[in-house]
This record gives C-alpha cells, structure tokens and sequence, in this order.
C-alpha cells in the first residue's frame, strides 16, 4: 500500500528533475531534448510496471502464478484471478485450462458465476487462433462469412456450449445471447444452426441502403499493426505529395510506426531511421505545422483513461527536421506538463499566423491519488515556444474531457471550441477575440442549447453535415451506467426489444443565431454505437460528409461491430456497416479517410485494439472500391499571412449539378478527434462538370481568395496571396493482394 501511494509523487519527482536538466541541456545541444524525452518515458515505464497499476496485468500475472505453487495456493480466489489475468495478458489457453480445472472445484452458483469470463475467454481463443495468427482481410469482419469463418473451431465450439449453458439458466442474458449468436457466425453455422429460442435473427441481412464493400487490404500492405489502443495520422511527412501513415499504441511501452510511402503501390517502415524508436506512447497523435517551417511535425499525448497517478504522463511535440527524422522538442517549447491526456484542437486562436493547441485533461470525478488535472491552452509564442494562458483565458476546465474540437461556428472571425466530456457536461467556449497572449474565452454553453443533454460523451467534431455554411456538432454518447457488455445493446436492438437509449451520436444542427438544435432522431442517428474513435470523409464524393466510428470499451465481453454511416443529401444518415463490410468486431480507435491512391476516392485506416494486451488487434486500411462517377477536387493550402498549414481556413465549393447550382463548405483540419485524416483537401463535387467558384477565406488573416471556372478531378496547390493554384502531378497508385492481384481501380478515377 505504501509503495501505492508513493507512485505518482516519485514519477512526478523524477519528470520534474527531468525537466529541469532538459533545460539546461537543451542549451548545449539540442538533440538532447530527444534523449531527455526517451529516458523519461522509459522511467515511466518502469514505475507503471507495477501491480496496483489497473490496466497492467504482467506483474498481477506473475504474482498470482507464483501462489500456485504454494501449498493451497490452486484455490477458487488464485485461480479465478489468474484466469482472469491471463486473458487479460494474451495468454487464452491459460485461461481456459484453468476455468476447466476451476469446474471441479467450485458449486452450481459459482460455476453459474464464472461461465461468462469462461465464454468470453473461448472466443478470444477462437480469434487468438484464427483472426489473429492466421489474420487476413475478411478476419472479425462482421458478419462474419467466406475467409472470416474460423478454420480452427474448438475455440467457438465451446464458447457456444458455455452459452447455451448460460442461456438454459437465464434466457434474459442478452450479452451471453449476442456473443452465441457471433460465436455460430465464426463456424458458418449462422443461424441455421442456432437453437431457435435463442436466435437473434437477420444479424447477417443488408441494409436498405447498400454501398459497394471495402476491403481491408493492411495485411496485404504490411499495415496491420498488431497494436493495443492508439492513433492514427495519414499526411504526407517528407512532401513528395504521397500520403504516409503513422501509428501509436496507448501504453507508455508500446512503440509508434512509420510507413513512408513508396509512390509505387507499396509501403515501408521506416521507424528506425526516422529517430521515432524509443517515442513511446501515445493514445491519440496529430500532424501540426507549429513552426510554420512547411514541414508536418507530429504532437503525441499521452496518459488517458489511467488513475492513480499512471496517467501523469508527458506529451511529445516531434519536430519533424525535414531530412526523414524527428527530434522531441517537448521541453525546450514549453509543452512539458504531467497530464493523463488524448484530446487536443490546434488552431490558430489569436489569429496571429501561428497554430496554438487546446488540450483537454481527464479530471477524474473521484479521489484520484494523480492529483487534480486542468485543461490548457499553449499560445504560440512564434519563436518554437509555447505559454500556457488557460487560467488567464478561461478555459482551465477541470472535467473528465474524453474529446476536443475547433471551428468559428458564429462565423466572427475567431476560433471556438467544443469539449465533450464523462462527465456529462458539454462545454462550447466563445472566442471572445482578442489577440496576443490575453485570448479570452465565454463560457456559452447553456445559451447555445446543449444544457439539456448530461449524457457522458466521447467522440467529437464540428463539420457541416448539411451544406448550409455553419458548422454542426457530432458528439458520441458514451454512456456506461447499465454496466453491461455492448452485446447486450446489440442483442436488445437486433430482437427489437425496448432498452435506454445509450451509447448513440448525438448530431447539433447549427441554427446560425449562436445556439444548436439536437436532430438525432430526426436524422436517423439514434442507435447505439459507443463510439471511442472515429471521423468523417466524403466516401462517394456526392458532397455530404459521411462517418465511421470505432466502437468498444475496455470489457473482453463488448465485442460488437465498428460502424458506417452515410450520409444522404445533408437529411439523414443510414447505417451501411453491413454492405460497406467495415464492421470489425475488435476495438476501434483512431481513425483517418484518405485518398491513399491518388484516385479521387477515400479510403479508410483504423488503428485498432483494447487496452489491455491481450486485447490487441490488427489494424485495417479499408480500400474504397469507387462508389460512383462523381466528380472531385483535392486541394493542397499553403497560407502566408496565415499559418502555414492553412488549418482553419474555410473552403466553399460552388458549382451546378444537374442543373442545381449548389454549394459545399469545408474547413482545414485532420477530422475527428481521435484520429487525423491529411490536411490536403479531398472534396467531393458530385456530377459537377466544372466548379464555378473555389472560395477560401484564409484563418488568421481572414484574406478572401476567388478561383473560378476549375477543372474538377484533379490535385492542386494554392498558395495565400497567388492567384495561380498549381496542379499537382501524382502517380495513380494500385495496391496488390499478397497474391499479387491488384486491387481494381475505382470507377471514379478519372484524373486530368
């Protein structure tokens, strides 16, 4: 208990040393402050390699096997906990044989206690031999059919007699049901095989509305990144115009990856020449141009979900030098703070030419031996330094935020922002408009309508969903309270059985007055979905934002699918997951669209996985076949006056269609708020032959920039101040199947 309670102040102890010598190294040699950063992570490291740690189960592990050698020490308690541990950590066999061996010791009322963990710990067994050691594209995708069934059985096969065996004491289990019904999917068996009084009928139907299936070709790629939970960013890190894909896991142990494109179908890590190797951690990471240098740096952070003091964490800024590597400059910019953390929004608040960065805290709303933990606002000095004004700004929050996002939703000229947190409250935080160091913020959240939902949430975004010029709010429910495993949402939805509404997105329709209406329902939006990660793109390029959300929770139990929306005319959205073939049953998290071939068409990339080890998975790159024949632009902004990444400025597309003359707006930024898709562009214009006008009104500067009468389907760079936009050459690139098949090229890929 002791060495407990002492954690946190010895991690807090050592970082703050740290930080001081990172300091007065840095003044001798630079590249010092990479090395300072590696150490301090690496010291973390060791220190949350403890048992009190909830989401390190090694050492628990290896205590509890240790008690087994012990005289008595195979008893209920040892034996249980160590089941338990052992799926935790990845080890599914060791798991079963010990609830197998704990059959004939425990009575009828344990042995009912017990045979969910016995369940669940089968069908990970089931994916451990199947999805996982023999992975390829069609693996977890539900519903489950073709390559997905499993070739090794004996996992499922007795995860569907423990089921049955659950259901014969207590048909009302609902979470037990779902999990019988996926566990005869993984077999082939579905549902003709599935005993009738526990059928959950049509899990295997289309939807209504059908869009053309994706494949997941990361393996194929070398992609699937066998990960707990983290991010994603796809961006072009060395400008040759090529998308790159970099990755973290959530742990303070688990490495980042770096895939350079190729420019030729193909993709290489280059980690360990990138000064990445040793930059651990990281449950959410962005690209950011914070020196205005035209190179994407990278900004890490750390720590979420953690208590106890496990969460004190460091964020990374990682300076990218131009030359394929990075060099952590955390400590000599001013970014060094002790923060569980995944949330931030850069923008450019005081509207002086450089990117500032909101970050959001997890401010847990119970005794938390970490301390008590604010949310900051880091104005950008412009020298590659940053001054934390939150207190003086207000907007030092302290909630349990789980999303941040910006945008001018009053169209005044200054960046807002939005937090989305579990503690119920939604916080909307005016830009009152002033420059320099002495930003303020106005707390307007109950004028804007948003007092009236004290639902836990995650998952946030401001786009315009409709096309009316106003950007609207995505906000995921997160609500956990009922306590269950996500099956039992799934199962209840799937029988049609009445259940809370939990876990849905709620959608704010902007109203252009300051406040918002909630149209969830009337768009179609109210199913459960528990999203962790997820973001928007145009996936047919009609113009309308489509959305695909990562789903889960820490529970083994909540295997459900991750989820596609798309959106149609900017009037509802209907959920073609089942069609789409993007319905991953493991754990998503960071997520980015992007069109990775320079085709016209966007892709997808989700980084996938739990939080503990053994709730690793393979990410997916979701190759878009091509939806349609229509039209689209990809713009590449490079502003002068303002920052240099553009990220802010706003983009409306005008342009007849059919003989309709109509308009698409979109902002400057990477997406949602876990997971950054490219900051280039990518547009759709429908069956536009000819966009009549491209308007961009610059962030920061606020200059209004005309180019009329453009070509569609093609890349193009515009610089702030140059009425020229420069087109951009970029290969078409295919992507083959291991088997050397390529993978067809989208109808739509009709570049100029």
């Amino acid at each position: 208990m002791k060495l407990k309670q002492h954690i946190p102040k010895i991690i807090i102890a050592v970082a703050a040393l740290l930080c001081i010598t990172g300091f007065i190294t840095y003044r001798n040699s630079a590249p010092s402050s990479h090395q300072q950063m590696i150490g301090l992570l690496r010291e973390i490291e060791q220190r949350n390699n403890n048992m009190s740690n909830p989401f390190n189960a090694k050492p628990k592990l290896h205590h509890f096997d240790s008690l087994f050698s012990r005289p008595n020490g195979q008893n209920i308690y040892t034996m249980s906990i160590g089941a338990s541990l052992s799926l935790k950590e990845g080890q599914e066999q060791k798991a079963v044989d010990i609830y197998e061996k704990l059959m004939d010791k425990m009575n009828f009322y344990q042995v009912n206690d017990m045979l969910p963990d016995m369940g669940i710990a089968y069908m990970r067994l089931g994916e451990r031999t199947n999805c996982m050691l023999n992975h390829n594209g069609s693996s977890c995708i539900f519903p489950i059919k073709d390559e997905g069934i499993h070739r090794i059985k004996t996992g499922s096969a007795k995860a569907i007699q423990v089921y049955e065996t659950i259901l014969n004491t207590n048909p009302d289990d609902l979470a037990s049901r779902w999990l019988l019904n996926v566990a005869f999917m993984t077999l082939g068996t579905y549902p003709q095989a599935v005993p009738k009084e526990f059928l959950i009928p049509d899990l295997n139907a289309d939807t209504g509305y059908k869009v053309k299936p994706f494949t997941d070709m990361a393996a194929d790629l070398g992609l699937d990144v066998f990960s707990r939970a983290g991010g994603v960013i796809v961006d072009d890190f060395n400008n040759d115009g090529y998308l790159d894909i970099i990755t973290s896991g959530w742990d303070i142990s688990d490495p980042m990856h770096y895939f350079q494109n190729n420019k030729d179908g193909t993709f290489t890590d280059v980690t360990g020449q990138s000064g990445l190797k040793g930059i651990t951690g990281g449950l959410n990471i962005q690209q950011v141009d914070y020196n205005n240098d035209g190179n994407l740096d990278i900004f890490v952070l750390r720590g979420a979900w953690n208590v106890q003091g496990y969460g004190n964490q460091p964020p990374s800024l990682l300076r990218n030098n131009g030359d394929g590597t990075f060099t952590d400059v955390t400590i000599p910019a001013g970014l060094l703070f002790f923060h569980p953390t995944q949330a931030a929004t850069w923008a450019d608040f005081n509207n002086d030419g450089y990117l500032d960065v909101f970050i959001g805290a997890e401010n847990a709303g119970f005794h938390d031996a970490g301390g008590v933990h604010a949310c900051m606002m880091y104005i950008n000095n412009g020298d590659g330094t940053f001054t934390n004004v939150a207190d003086k700004a207000h907007c030092n929050l302290t909630a349990y935020v789980k999303g941040v996002t910006s945008a001018d939703y009053n169209h005044d000229g200054w960046p807002d922002i939005f937090v989305s947190t579990m503690d119920g409250d939604k916080y909307l935080l005016k830009n009152k408009g002033k420059q320099g160091k002495d930003i303020e913020f106005e707390d307007v959240s109950t004028q804007a309508g948003f007092y009236k939902n004290t639902e836990p949430t995650f998952t946030t975004w401001f786009f315009d969903y409709n096309n009316d010029g106003w950007p609207d709010i995505m906000v995921g429910d997160y609500n956990m309270r009922m306590n269950k495993p996500l099956g039992y949402f799934a199962a209840a939805e799937g029988l049609g059985k009445p259940v809370p509404k939990m876990g849905n997105t709620f959608l704010y329709r902007n109203n252009h007055d300051g406040t918002f209406t909630e149209v969830t329902k009337e768009v179609g939006l109210n199913n459960v979905v528990y999203s962790m990660g997820g973001n928007f793109g145009d996936l047919d390029n009609d113009g309308y934002l489509d959305m695909y959300l990562g789903t889960g929770n820490p529970d083994f139990k909540s295997l459900v699918p991750n989820r596609m929306f798309k959106n149609v005319d900017g009037k509802r959205f209907v959920d073609v997951t089942t069609s789409s073939r993007t319905g991953n049953l493991q754990k998503g998290h960071g997520v980015a669209f992007a069109d990775l071939r320079n085709v016209g068409v966007q892709d997808i990339f989700i980084e996938m996985g739990g939080a503990y080890r053994g709730d690793s998975y393979n990410s997916s790159l979701y190759v878009n076949p091509g939806q349609s024949n229509n039209n689209w632009i990809s713009l590449k902004l490079e502003g002068v006056k303002a920052n240099r990444c553009a990220i802010g400025s706003h983009i409306k597309m005008s342009f007849t269609e059919n003989g309709v003359k109509r308009s698409v707006y979109k902002d400057v930024n990477s997406g949602g708020s876990f997971g950054s898709s490219p900051l280039r562009q990518e547009i759709g214009i429908g069956q536009a032959k000819v966009i009549d006008d491209i308007e961009i009104t610059w962030a920061g500067s606020h200059t209004v920039q005309h180019f009329k009468n453009m070509i569609p389907n093609q890349f193009l760079q515009i610089t702030e101040g140059d009425n020229k936009a420069m087109a951009m050459h970029l290969n078409k690139l295919t992507f083959k199947h291991k088997a050397g098949i390529p993978m067809c090229m989208p109808m739509n890929a009709n570049l100029k």
